[in-house]
């Protein structure tokens, strides 16, 4: 656990839902009549709290972003690890899972971790190193899916994935040079999506360990897709395949 902020109303009302007990603090913008964060600010009344009312600078000075007129000082966890993903695996007879390989942006985490929560992965999955964390800004960005969906960061994603595998996970990678079609590819049973890093896809060994390697079809001038969009493109096949 670590002492940081998170801002803005949605990812504030997570962590009060979820966890009170680790909000040290609450910031919120003084004389300012809103109806979203009226309701925050009596519930953290409610739970003993502590408030301070500050003007906009001091609360853009906190945050360097969108607060909302709202900032919880709390303890935040940084996420889960090997451990937490054999607990996952073991309570879930089909686990739906999503890894990501090496992604740096704050702002694709948070909205990766939003298409997550709504697709019911069961857990994201992110090597340690060259990756981006759970800051306050995924948090921000993810709107209270940070809170919501396990953020396991392992040591070593290659390994992760053979042992994903050895448990009886299909291991399915995005890469562009296949002719598969995501939607071609069987997402039914035990599944783990990997997904690579802005602009450079999936590392070479982590192409290699995959089951099977699936691409979005592209029709346009472009050549691919920012990674949040095409996690969530992925995702809701995956979900189509399981529901219907």
């Amino acid at each position: 656990m670590s002492n940081d902020v998170v801002f803005g109303i949605h990812a504030v009302s997570a962590i009060m839902a979820r966890s009170p007990q680790d909000i040290l603090e609450v910031f919120a913008l003084k004389d300012r009549e809103d109806k979203r964060l009226q309701p925050l600010l009596q519930q953290a009344r409610q739970l003993g709290i502590s408030i301070q009312f500050c003007n906009r600078k001091t609360l853009d000075d906190m945050t360097q972003g969108q607060h909302q007129g709202i900032v919880a000082k709390a303890r935040l966890s940084s996420g889960g690890n090997e451990s937490d993903l054999a607990t996952i695996l073991e309570t879930n007879a089909k686990p739906f899972l999503l890894v990501l390989d090496g992604v740096t942006d704050p702002h694709n985490l948070g909205a990766i971790l939003r298409s997550a929560d709504a697709a019911g992965v069961h857990a994201v999955i992110a090597p340690k190193d060259r990756s981006v964390k759970l800051t306050s800004v995924v948090r921000k960005v993810a709107c209270g899916a940070a809170e919501s969906v396990p953020f396991i960061a392992v040591t070593n994603l290659a390994r992760t994935l053979r042992q994903l595998q050895d448990a009886g996970v299909w291991v399915v990678g995005t890469a562009g040079e296949t002719e598969t079609l995501v939607y071609q590819a069987d997402l039914k049973g035990a599944l783990a999506l990997v997904l690579g890093a802005e602009g450079e896809g999936l590392r070479r060994l982590t192409r290699e360990t995959c089951d099977a390697l699936v691409k979005i079809p592209m029709f346009g001038s472009v050549s691919s897709l920012n990674v949040s969009v095409a996690a969530g493109i992925c995702l809701f096949e995956a979900v189509r395949q399981r529901a219907y």
